[in-house]
C-alpha cells in the first residue's frame, strides 16, 4: 500500500503544472551581471533611437523661442499647435505628402512583383549568360547611387519621362537588392519538385509563378515591400536633381527647401517631419509580421 502510494505521489509530483525543470545555464552572480549589462546595452540603443523622435514630437508642439531654451525640456510647456497649423497653411505640404506617398506605392507594387519575377528567373530557370548577368547584378550593389545618378537623370529626361509620378519611381523598378534577396529565398525555399509538379498539372509559366510561387513568396515580399517603399518615401538624392517645381517636390525635399530658408524655421520643419513619419510607422505596423518572417526565413531555411 506504501509503495502504491508513493508512486502516485511520485506521479502527481511529476505531472503537476507549473513544475517544470528549471533548464539553462544555473544563475550565478556571474550570469547575472552578463543578463543585467545585455539589458542595460539594450536600454542604452533604445534611447538612442527613440530619443531623437521624443524631441522632434516634443519640438513640434513648441513655439521657437523655445525649441533651443536652456535649460532644454522634454515637455513643451506650453503646448500649442500653431507649428502644425502654419506648415499647412503656409507651404503645399499635403502636394509634397501625396507625391511622396503616391510614388512610393507605385514603386513599391512595381518592384515587388519584377524583383519577385527576376528572381524566380534566376533561381529556377537556366539560360545562356545566366552566370555573367547574376554576377553583374550583384556587383551593383557595390555601386553608389550618386555614380548612377547623372547618367540616369540623362537617360529619363531624353526618354521624355519628366512627369514626377513616371520619373520618381524609374531608380526603384528593379533594384538589385531585392533582386537578389528573392532569388535566395526561392532557392531555399521553394523546391524544383513542385515547380515540376505545377507544370505536370499543366500550369503555364507565368500559371506557375502566380498559382505555386507567390504564395510561398509572402514573407518575403512583405519585408521586400517594407524595403521597397522606405527607399523611394525617404529618397533625397534624386528628387533634388530631377524636380525643380516646389509644388511638385517630395517630402524630404520640401522639408529641405523649409529648413534652408533664411528664417531656418525649426518649428515647421518639426512639425513637418512627426507627419512625414507617419505613413513610415503605418508600414512597419501593417506588415511587421511579414517583415519578421522574410527576415527570418533564410535562416530557419538554412
Amino acid at each position: 500500500m506504501t509503495a502504491t502510494t508513493d508512486r502516485l505521489d511520485t506521479r502527481a509530483v511529476t505531472t503537476a503544472p507549473g513544475r517544470r525543470p528549471r533548464s539553462g545555464p544555473p544563475r550565478t552572480g556571474g550570469w547575472i551581471a552578463r543578463r543585467g549589462l545585455l539589458y542595460a546595452t539594450l536600454v542604452v540603443l533604445l534611447l538612442v533611437f527613440v530619443f531623437p523622435l521624443l524631441w522632434a514630437l516634443s519640438g513640434s508642439f513648441k513655439r521657437r523661442g523655445d525649441i533651443f531654451a536652456t535649460p532644454p525640456s522634454l515637455i513643451p510647456n506650453p503646448a500649442t499647435g500653431e507649428n502644425y497649423t502654419n506648415l499647412l497653411a503656409t507651404q503645399p505640404f499635403w502636394a509634397w505628402f501625396g507625391i511622396s506617398v503616391g510614388t512610393a506605392l507605385i514603386a513599391t507594387v512595381v518592384s515587388v512583383f519584377v524583383c519577385a519575377m527576376a528572381g524566380y528567373g534566376f533561381a529556377k530557370f537556366r539560360f545562356r549568360g545566366k552566370r555573367v548577368l547574376f554576377a553583374v547584378m550583384f556587383s551593383s550593389l557595390s555601386v553608389p547611387f550618386a555614380v548612377i545618378l547623372v547618367p540616369l537623370f540623362i537617360l529619363v529626361v531624353k526618354s521624355g519621362l519628366t512627369n514626377p509620378w513616371f520619373s520618381l519611381v524609374v531608380p526603384w523598378v528593379a533594384p538589385a537588392f531585392g533582386i537578389f534577396m528573392m532569388q535566395q529565398f526561392i532557392v531555399q525555399a521553394i523546391p524544383d519538385e513542385l515547380i515540376e509538379a505545377a507544370r505536370i498539372d499543366g500550369n503555364s509559366e507565368f500559371g506557375t509563378f502566380r498559382r505555386v510561387v507567390l504564395p510561398l513568396l509572402r514573407p518575403s515580399l512583405g519585408a521586400l515591400a517594407v524595403w521597397s517603399f522606405l527607399q523611394s518615401y525617404n529618397s533625397f538624392q534624386w528628387p533634388l536633381v530631377l524636380l525643380s517645381d516646389s509644388s511638385q517636390y517630395t517630402l524630404p525635399l520640401g522639408l529641405n527647401a523649409i529648413f534652408a530658408s533664411e528664417n531656418r524655421s525649426y518649428d515647421l520643419v518639426l512639425a513637418g517631419a512627426v507627419l512625414a513619419s507617419v505613413p513610415t510607422i503605418l508600414v512597419f505596423l501593417l506588415l511587421r509580421k511579414q517583415l519578421l518572417d522574410g527576415l527570418t526565413a533564410g535562416a530557419v531555411k538554412g
